[in-house]
């Protein structure tokens, strides 16, 4: 399933890396944090090369609904109870400065990529207290904020908080323009990272500094931040005939759904659930039961799914990758908001490599740690580490692979070993290793995508057993 991003985007293809080379920076990930790190580094004559494993825009860039905005949910009335006012006022700053960086690029470089501005809109359907408390913390932080009483929505709502001049846009469109005159080796995978050497499938790179943009980290030690994070996947439909929004929503409780106009298509998307814990299915059924109900004229043309790494304390992770490696940068745990907080790691990271004081480092840096923020997350996460690496020791699968119904998969005994299957139409078994490559916990089934997923950290695998996102680095054995 593509987005529409990707079906309609025409990305020069770039040569893998063939020999052995050296750079000032080496940036390991080609979506648009790291496209953009690399750009604005090359703007201040830095020689910056980036090594990417697939095709640029190829991950979660190529999946975002693509909204540019600061307002990421009901965030700001908890950061400034947590982290203060000034860290509330700095990630309020970096993603409203990004709306404008974004936008001074386009005019720059008359890139056509349907960048347009219009309103966001946090809205919702039980909780008008909860949305007067988020109004009062967004404006006292000098964010453009208005509650409002209705909304272009096909359903009533308690009210709408309104952020002006927000911003949405075509990512693919943007990124292969800012892409254009950068150094990119695609198809080549970063095997390993010693110190200033990265080892790919084709050759070395010898680097000052290392920038990891790569979605999800898949250096575990040092920095840990498989323990700070877990990741989520959501799913979007792209329906025609359905009336055209003026602004972008997005519902700030549990359980709503997410709406905005990209040209003739409404995005609608929603029925979203944490990496690995799928195994009823049915969301993409969700979606499409809602969508019939409320737009009954429209007509499904897209459909396709997103993941997003979730922070513990609910704030991105940009900046020195760890004390034990002050050349190495990160850039990760971008949640739902991943264009915007794009733009703000390209430019904190940028202003780190030259040696400046970052604009807004403090808030974002991933040497923090707040256990008030991050407690009940991480105690969470935890937990589903243990699960998972608990079920590939205890768990003994109750079928056998021929009980399987054609067209699922599932964990179960085959040969008398444990093993994921999965079984076609035409009852063809594929057959792969039940753990993950990562760190060892046992996959689970997803039927909406025919995919193993892993539910401690996130990395999900084709049926075939081929990698589809990180943490891991490699794909599954095939049996």
């Amino acid at each position: 399933m593509e987005s529409i991003w990707r079906r309609e985007s025409s990305l020069r293809p770039r040569e893998p890396l063939n020999g052995d080379i050296s750079a000032d920076v080496a940036v390991v990930g080609g979506g648009m944090a790291g496209i953009l790190t690399a750009y604005f580094l090359k703007r201040r004559g830095i020689n910056a090369v980036v090594l990417e494993a697939s095709r640029i825009g190829s991950g979660q860039t190529g999946n975002t609904t693509a909204k540019i905005t600061s307002q990421h949910g009901m965030i700001y009335h908890r950061m400034m109870e947590v982290f203060g006012e000034q860290k509330a006022k700095q990630y309020a700053q970096a993603n409203q400065q990004a709306i404008r960086d974004y936008r001074e690029l386009v005019e720059e470089l008359h890139i056509h990529c349907d960048f347009t501005l219009c309103p966001s809109y946090l809205y919702a359907l039980a909780n008008r207290e909860g949305l007067e408390q988020e109004a009062e913390a967004a404006k006292k932080l000098g964010l453009p904020a208005e509650i409002m009483e209705h909304t272009e929505l096909p359903f009533p709502v308690k009210g709408a908080l309104r952020f002006e001049n927000q911003a949405q846009f075509d990512p693919l469109r943007f990124l292969q323009a800012v892409a254009e005159p950068l150094t990119i080796y695609e198809q080549t995978p970063v095997q390993k990272i010693e110190d200033h050497r990265l080892i790919t499938s084709g050759g070395t790179v010898e680097a000052k500094k290392i920038v990891m943009a790569t979605h999800f980290p898949f250096v575990s030690v040092p920095g840990y931040y498989f323990m700070r994070m877990h990741q989520q996947r959501s799913y979007v439909l792209a329906l025609e005939g359905a009336p055209k929004l003026n602004g972008m929503y997005y519902c700030g409780e549990e359980g709503g759904y997410s709406f905005r106009s990209a040209g003739k298509y409404l995005l609608f998307g929603g029925a979203g659930h944490r990496t690995g814990e799928n195994k009823e299915g049915g969301r993409y059924e969700e979606l499409r039961k809602e969508a019939r109900r409320l737009y009954p004229h429209s007509k499904e043309a897209f459909a396709w799914s997103a993941q997003d790494c979730m922070p513990d304390d609910g704030v991105p992770l940009i900046g020195l990758f760890s004390s034990a490696q002050p050349d190495w940068f990160v850039a990760t745990g971008f949640q739902k908001w991943g264009m915007s907080t794009s733009m703000a790691a390209a430019r904190l990271l940028c202003q780190a490599i030259a040696g400046e004081e970052p604009d807004w480092g403090e808030v974002f840096s991933p040497q923090r740690f707040n256990m008030a923020a991050a407690g009940a997350a991480m105690l969470e996460d935890g937990m589903m580490a243990v699960k998972g690496l608990g079920k590939t020791l205890f768990h003994i699968p109750s079928s056998a692979a021929e009980e399987l119904l054609p067209g699922h998969g599932g964990i179960v005994s085959l040969e008398g070993e444990k093993m994921g299957v999965y079984k076609d139409e035409e009852g063809r078994l594929f057959a792969v290793q039940a753990r993950c490559p990562h760190l060892g916990c046992e996959l689970s089934w997803n039927p909406d995508e025919k995919s193993w997923d892993c539910p401690c950290h996130g990395s999900r695998f084709d049926y075939c057993g081929n990698l589809l996102d990180n943490p891991a680095q490699e794909g599954l054995k095939r049996e």
